[in-house]
């Protein structure tokens, strides 16, 4: 069985267990006792946080102590962090893309020039200084380093855009809003960043920048899509590419999130074998390209769920069963 660690945990349960029922030994990290995934792994570990000094070395001690295979990030917070230590957390394998992909990805007016650069399709997109005088709206003002949908503002004019670039707090750019359909692309790729497997779906319904509802569909187009992003940028292991399919065909990329998406169920439900594939790649197997690969029509539709538990001799522990005390 192969040993891997998983960075950030949070509430990761879905590909936690998803790695678990393909044979993994799990071994989640977080810097909160209280992150969900923890209470879902077969070992649980606190460490730093990933901005402390101590926090690779801390990861270093569990790849030693459990003689870890794989690393596996659940958040886009330490992928610089871990691309930047590959050889002190040998000998396991980090599915991170090289540093520069993680901290290109990171910050989306970087990556939306490198788009530009290769070809690839990506809304007009300008730093908040350099907007042409002719700029038609609605525009979107979007934190350069941001997630979950937080600090986006849809200004429907002059006057909003102005407010809008005053009032946020993050580091912002200003682009043109997408009047297509909007679609995610699980995509999977090897340690040379060869795309082994690009997975469309509909985006029914997000909440919080997370998809909660959706839909499998074997599209051509969208999957070579996957293919050209992924590889362009040499992605490591998972990454979720969004983009819009506009009115006139064009396929735009809005972001690149090198890492597991938050719909990772509905690709795994129609069988991508994500987990599977990582840990080939992990145990120095060679993996051929499998596009197109999975069912289609496969739907998703997502609900909230917890985790109870006791302090017990001075550790929180799972309380079995977890259902509400009283309910069947």
């Amino acid at each position: 069985m192969t040993a891997v660690l998983f960075t950030c945990a949070g509430q990761r349960v879905d590909i936690i267990s998803a790695f678990r029922r393909a044979g993994a030994i799990a071994i989640a990290t977080d810097a909160n006792q209280l992150a969900p995934a923890l209470y879902h792994a077969d070992q649980r570990a606190i460490v730093p946080r990933v901005d402390d000094f101590g926090y690779v070395a801390a990861l270093g001690d569990l790849v030693a102590l459990h003689d870890v295979r794989l690393i596996v990030p659940l958040t886009d917070l330490d992928h610089v962090v871990l691309a930047q230590s590959r050889s002190e957390l040998e000998p396991a394998v980090v599915l991170v893309p090289d540093e520069e992909t993680s901290a290109r990805c990171a910050d989306k007016y970087l990556a939306h020039t490198f788009f530009e650069e290769h070809g690839i399709g990506t809304p007009p997109t300008w730093l908040p200084t350099e907007l042409p005088g002719d700029l038609r709206y609605p525009v979107l003002v979007k934190a350069r380093k941001g997630f979950g949908s937080r600090h986006i503002y849809r200004a429907a004019n002059e006057s909003e855009l102005d407010f809008f670039l005053r009032y946020t707090s993050a580091d912002s750019m200003v682009q043109s809003e997408c009047l297509g359909v909007e679609f995610s692309i699980d995509v999977f790729c090897d340690l040379g960043g060869r795309c082994l497997a690009a997975i469309p779906r509909t985006m029914i319904e997000s909440k919080g920048g997370e998809s909660i509802k959706g839909m499998t569909i074997r599209d051509a187009q969208l999957i070579e899509f996957g293919r050209v992003v992924s590889e362009a940028l040499r992605i490591i292991g998972p990454a979720n590419v969004q983009c819009f399919r506009e009115p006139d065909g064009e396929l735009q990329v809005t972001d690149v999130n090198p890492r597991f998406g938050g719909g990772f169920p509905l690709p795994t439900a129609a069988g991508s074998r994500y987990p599977e594939l990582a840990m080939s790649l992990a145990n120095g197997e060679v993996v051929e390209p499998r596009l197109g690969d999975f069912r289609e029509g496969v739907v998703m539709t997502r609900y909230f769920s917890q985790v109870i538990l006791e302090e017990v001799g001075g550790a929180l522990e799972p309380v079995q069963p977890e259902a509400v005390p009283g309910e069947a």
